[in-house]
């Protein structure tokens, strides 16, 4: 099942970049968020307003955004 529809992209919210359901969400915040360690929930208790599928959507989002393009490997410092 695709979450795809949770994500937006307005040039009236956030300077156009995907958010989530067209609020101030972006898709790169909540990406970071994960990336820093914070769990699903973490996520949902500090942003009441954000549900479970947003997050997975986000998710689903950055996995066919990264397909479609080449990627640069970085080098492990």
């Amino acid at each position: 099942m695709s979450r795809l529809e949770r994500i937006t992209s307005d040039s009236a919210v956030y300077h156009g970049k995907p958010v989530v359901r067209g609020l101030r969400y972006p898709v790169e915040m909540l990406l970071e968020l994960l990336a820093a360690g914070m769990s699903i929930d973490d996520i949902l208790a500090d942003y009441s307003d954000l549900e479970g599928d947003d997050v997975l959507a986000a998710l689903e989002y950055a996995a066919i955004v990264t397909a479609q393009r080449t990627t640069i490997p970085f080098n492990a410092a």
